[in-house]
């Protein structure tokens, strides 16, 4: 007997999030996945953007690597965050809109992911997964603090894949136990506490008591699937890239990583931010320093070495692209059900300007194969691109962060 998760909740009457069982594999709404990946030097304009608008346009150089994949993508040009500046400090807002990520005092706000994994993150064995390639991630809480990103593919894979000894499990378990019973402490002293406060004080405390609440539910979660084996997969468990400035082949090696954990439905969620690298890629044709690369001030030499750096980058992508194309799930595949956003938080890395961002979203269940193409003096807030997102989860949102309305010309497939 199929049943869903939301009927045995009510029939058994908890309110903590289950893991995902084969009794409750089949829901009538399909799984829907989402996927950022941002390149922290950016991509050069004039060889990402193309030169029409429309669903005719030509491709651009480097879009001509992801020439396959046409109709499943969509370019947007003309978009940014309004009042993101700061340059590299701009990553901060990528998934988050937030403004002045350079100023003193600057308080971060939730990211796309960790908005959508309120509403999906418990169920699957992990509510999401913040990658890089250099220790700095894309995702943010709920009150606006960095979660810390793995930039080893090995790790992530032995996370995802390996089963640890049983003595290990056992402390792990045990762990999880500890971390509840602080929370039900902590949750006890707050109730004692909020009979004491003022309206603003205890407005506060509620918004605590729900994240106190919601990590009670991960670590429910978590210690449910300590019971249950990881998934089997045939692959080899990559290594780590060694060479400092093989930002490609880390990128490749954590691509891999990425399409298991999806195709294994281990998480719905993955962030991925590509630093780039302080030093020489060993890519045949380029001599010189990929961030200096980035800092080209026009000069045709470097744009020449700096597309050919970024050319591998489109390739890379365009292989993840491939592999998710290439696993089908129901009537379509991977890609049908995975929204990939791809671009970067600056739009000219040369001069640091975080206006007229590079943005490139692929499958998730949108009607693909244009190019939309906004203002790029008045640019139009790539936030509407978030809301849209949320609205595909089944989240009833017309806002996110900065941004009101969904994107304009983005419309369900």
């Amino acid at each position: 007997m199929k049943m869903s998760r939301r009927s045995m909740l009510r029939a058994s009457g908890v309110a903590l999030a289950l893991p995902m069982l084969e009794a409750m594999a089949s829901e009538s709404s399909p799984k829907r996945r989402f996927v950022a990946v941002n390149l922290g030097l950016g991509l050069h304009a004039p060889h990402f953007v193309p030169a029409a608008a429309g669903r005719d346009y030509p491709l651009s150089p480097y879009l001509e690597v992801l020439k396959e994949f046409r109709n499943d993508f969509t370019v947007i040009s003309g978009t940014s965050h309004p009042a993101v500046d700061g340059g590299h400090f701009s990553d901060k807002s990528f998934l988050t809109t937030a403004p002045h990520p350079s100023g003193v005092g600057f308080k971060n706000t939730i990211s796309l992911d960790q908005r959508i994994a309120q509403k999906i993150g418990l169920e699957t064995r992990f509510g999401f997964l913040a990658l890089s390639t250099g220790g700095v991630g894309l995702s943010w809480s709920r009150n606006g603090v960095q979660i810390p990103s793995e930039s080893s593919p090995s790790k992530a894979f032995a996370k995802l894949f390996l089963e640890g000894r049983p003595e290990e499990k056992k402390a792990q378990v045990q762990r999880l136990n500890e971390g509840r019973s602080v929370l039900d402490a902590t949750l006890d002293q707050m109730r004692g506490l909020r009979s004491r406060m003022g309206a603003g004080d205890a407005g506060r405390l509620d918004e605590f008591a729900e994240a106190v609440r919601e990590t009670e539910e991960r670590l429910q979660q978590a210690k449910e699937w300590e019971d249950r084996p990881k998934p089997k997969v045939d692959a080899k468990p990559p290594g780590d890239v060694r060479d400092k400035g093989d930002t490609i082949g880390r990128a490749r090696l954590m691509y891999g990583v990425m399409h298991l954990a999806i195709r294994t439905d281990s998480t719905r969620l993955i962030t991925f931010y590509e630093s780039g690298a302080n030093a020489v890629p060993p890519i045949p044709g380029v001599s010189q320093d990929y961030h200096n690369l980035s800092h080209h001030g026009m000069d045709a030499a470097k744009i020449k070495e700096l597309g050919v750096i970024e050319s591998e980058q489109m390739k890379a992508f365009g292989e993840f692209l491939a592999k998710l194309q290439g696993a089908s799930e129901g009537e379509g595949t991977l890609l049908d059900r995975t929204a990939v956003l791809f671009g970067s938080n600056l739009g000219n890395a040369s001069s640091h300007d975080s206006r007229n961002m590079p943005i490139l979203l692929a499958g998730g269940g949108f009607r693909h194969g244009q190019h939309l193409a906004f203002d790029p003096e008045r640019n139009h807030p790539l936030g509407t691109l978030f809301v849209s997102l949320l609205q595909r989860f089944g989240i009833e949102s017309d806002t996110f962060g900065s941004a009101t309305g969904t994107m304009r010309g983005l419309e369900p497939a």
